[in-house]
């Protein structure tokens, strides 16, 4: 379940860009169906698709991730990501 109302999103269009390269990494189209607080390793998302992931978001954000923010915890779940980036952007939770 995708329950955007327990977990509003900091910034709706940093969800939707999320969402979208997290979906065409696990070929889940516009990603808009996967569950925010879903485990990324239970919806498919393998080592080699992490490191995707990772590359992705630093370019569609222009921003490169540092190595202390690249952790299981960041990385669990659509949440968490969207988290990450928030506090990286500077955006207000």
């Amino acid at each position: 379940m995708n329950d955007v109302a327990a977990n509003p999103p900091a910034d709706p269009a940093l969800r939707t860009r999320l969402l979208a390269l997290v979906g065409q990494i696990l070929d889940k189209g516009d990603g808009q169906s996967l569950p925010v607080d879903g485990r990324l390793a239970e919806l498919g998302m393998s080592s080699i698709k992490m490191v995707n992931l990772m590359l992705a978001i630093e370019g569609e954000f222009d921003l490169s991730i540092p190595q202390h923010d690249i952790t299981p915890d960041n990385f669990r779940s659509v949440a968490s990501v969207e988290s990450m980036l928030a506090r990286l952007l500077g955006l207000k939770p």
